[in-house]
């Protein structure tokens, strides 16, 4: 008994750890969230050794199986962007990381903890040093129609160095409407940001 508390209390500790970090970044899933998912899953490892469920294996699949729509819950599309799949996945990891507490494998599951600290708090710098040569985002332009395309913009994209992924236009009676998604550096975006603000044809920028 006196040991499974002592697994639970590591559950409590990994959870707590990482959903601190999950707090502070303001994510959907944090404190509490995290802590629940550990204790849960270290609950369900305890009881599944202890009942002795013939295939105990099962009992960690329908653990995981479970923490997919909450993982589901957290991800969400916002303007043709995608958000969340690093809490959801997150998620996933404290439920591993609190089973593996639960079996009584402490060692591992603390040294899982501190991965999971490194990939989210260290990398994230990787990750932003990454995303100023190299990011990517969605513009949107509406301009009057005067019987031309928008294709002049996609030129004015390559004089930026942008490159185009995907562009779609559309006409209505009146106006004419672009969607480009382009990549290129942060510096560029916003030279290129700052030109489309000043083009007096441009009715509608979304950026």
């Amino acid at each position: 008994m006196e040991a499974d508390i002592y697994h639970l209390l590591i559950a409590l500790g990994i959870g707590a750890v990482i959903g601190t970090e999950r707090e502070y970044r303001s994510k959907s899933a944090g404190l509490r969230t995290m802590i629940i998912v550990s204790l849960a899953s270290c609950l369900f490892t305890i009881l599944s050794l202890k009942i002795g469920v013939e295939n105990p294996d099962r009992l960690a699949a329908n653990i995981l199986t479970g923490l997919g729509f909450l993982g589901a819950g957290v991800i969400f599309k916002d303007d043709n962007r995608i958000s969340g799949i690093t809490t959801a996945t997150t998620i996933w990891m404290v439920a591993a990381l609190g089973m593996a507490a639960g079996a009584g494998y402490i060692i591992l599951s603390l040294f899982g903890t501190f991965i999971v600290l490194v990939v989210l708090v260290l990398l994230i710098y990787v990750q932003d040093k990454i995303e100023t040569i190299h990011q990517s985002r969605n513009y949107r332009i509406v301009c009057d129609y005067q019987q031309e395309t928008l294709d002049k913009y996609e030129d004015l994209f390559k004089k930026y160095d942008m490159r185009v992924i995907r562009g779609v236009q559309n006409k209505t009676e009146k106006q004419i409407t672009g969607r480009w998604i382009l990549i290129g550096s942060a510096q560029n975006h916003k030279l290129l940001t700052e030109y489309l603000l000043c083009d007096s044809e441009i009715k509608e920028l979304i950026f």
